[in-house]
């Protein structure tokens, strides 16, 4: 067993084949404390929870800065991306610039919602995912005087590919006016996330995944140049702080940086976790480092052990690159994708589909045994 394994007991992480982690993963015994110290503070304070709320909401911020090694980031946090996105949306001039530009391998949350503004007049502009090698340069040269934004992820979700180049990306956004919306949702906790280029770029992600926090836990990292930006969109904790502004009279006012991102009343509940979920990385010493080298470590031993199937490729096939050229899974092709989970799933195998694309996503806390019978399951299924 996996030494770690001993500190996610309630999600029994020895006894079964988790390997959906890259979706959900198994969250620390230790998150029930989090949980428990909630209600313990609503029981306390009743409505004047909310200072002791806010400090835990403030220690999410600090370890979400952590990931992204930018210790001053304006962070503006959220229940999903969706609401963060929906109010950086709000916020922008789609008058003046009705085009947005995104790829064809975005996630559903950005997908729908650009698909339905395109339905209601904004144009927008899906440059193709493949070839990854180029796609920051293609989606530069999209770029024009009528862009509002681009948006692109820094790992993609279906085929774990990383996307390089975002940096230029970035010259070419700043230089037309346009902003650059970066989603690290799959690389915060598995690939090393670097700020440099980015300083005046939007980044937008999550916890739910990598990091273990559970559900509740988004940020969305407002630019400096955005300090002065007011969101359609807006809840009434964006004014908490605020002063009304004399240049302004009349006007909604809004509290200064990240604030003015605000929603409204959210549960607490799973900040606290959160909290406590990253102390626990912290002890552990789960840095992105180390979580980078566990993770090529094990995907590349399930490519390996995939290769050893000796499957055929119209049936189901790998990329065949180096590891580092991918983030925190396996990502495996085939026309009987669902299919093929779904037989996983009654093998006790818990993976999931994308498309055509079947993913096997490992984490810190599993035993090469597991990753070994995982795959070997799916050589069973295949055959």
């Amino acid at each position: 067993m996996n030494p770690l394994a001993a500190h996610y007991r309630r999600f029994r992480v020895a006894e079964r084949l988790l390997l959906s982690a890259h979706s959900h993963q198994a969250w620390p015994d230790v998150a029930l404390e989090g949980q428990l110290e909630a209600f313990e503070d609503a029981a306390l304070e009743v409505d004047a929870k909310w200072e002791r709320a806010f400090a835990k909401a403030d220690e999410v911020r600090a370890a979400f800065r952590g990931w992204l090694g930018d210790p001053a980031a304006e962070l503006a946090l959220g229940a999903n991306t969706h609401e963060l996105v929906i109010r950086l949306l709000s916020a922008l001039d789609l008058r003046s610039r009705p085009r947005l530009v995104t790829t064809d391998g975005e996630f559903h949350t950005l997908r729908r919602q650009l698909a339905r503004l395109a339905e209601v007049g904004i144009e927008v502009v899906r440059v193709a995912a493949s070839p990854v090698e180029s796609l920051a340069a293609r989606l530069a040269a999209e770029v024009d005087d009528r862009t509002c934004a681009v948006f692109v992820s820094k790992v993609l979700f279906e085929t774990s590919r990383i996307v390089y180049d975002v940096q230029a990306l970035a010259e070419r956004c700043a230089a037309r006016g346009a902003e650059l919306v970066v989603d690290a949702y799959h690389a915060l906790g598995v690939v090393p996330f670097s700020m440099d280029g980015l300083d005046e770029a939007w980044i937008v992600g999550g916890g739910y995944k990598y990091l273990q926090f559970g559900e509740g836990n988004c940020f969305l990292r407002i630019p400096p140049h955005a300090a002065e930006l007011r969101p359609v969109v807006t809840g009434w904790f964006a004014e908490f702080g605020a002063i009304a502004d004399a240049r302004r009279p009349g006007e909604v006012a809004y509290a200064a940086g990240a604030d003015r991102f605000a929603g409204a009343t959210y549960d607490p509940t799973s900040h606290y976790r959160a909290a406590r979920v990253a102390a626990f990385f912290s002890q552990q010493k789960l840095t992105a480092t180390r979580l980078r080298e566990i993770s090529l470590r094990q995907t590349t031993r399930l490519a390996d052990r995939f290769d050893a199937l000796d499957l055929p490729p119209s049936l189901i096939s790998r990329e065949q690159l180096p590891r580092e050229a991918f983030g925190g899974f396996l990502a495996l092709r085939s026309p009987r994708a669902g299919e093929f989970c779904a037989e996983l799933e009654k093998r006790g195998v818990r993976t999931d589909s994308r498309g055509e694309y079947l993913r096997f996503g490992p984490a810190p806390y599993l035993a090469d045994t597991q990753l070994d019978d995982a795959m070997a399951a799916l050589g069973e299924v295949c055959r």
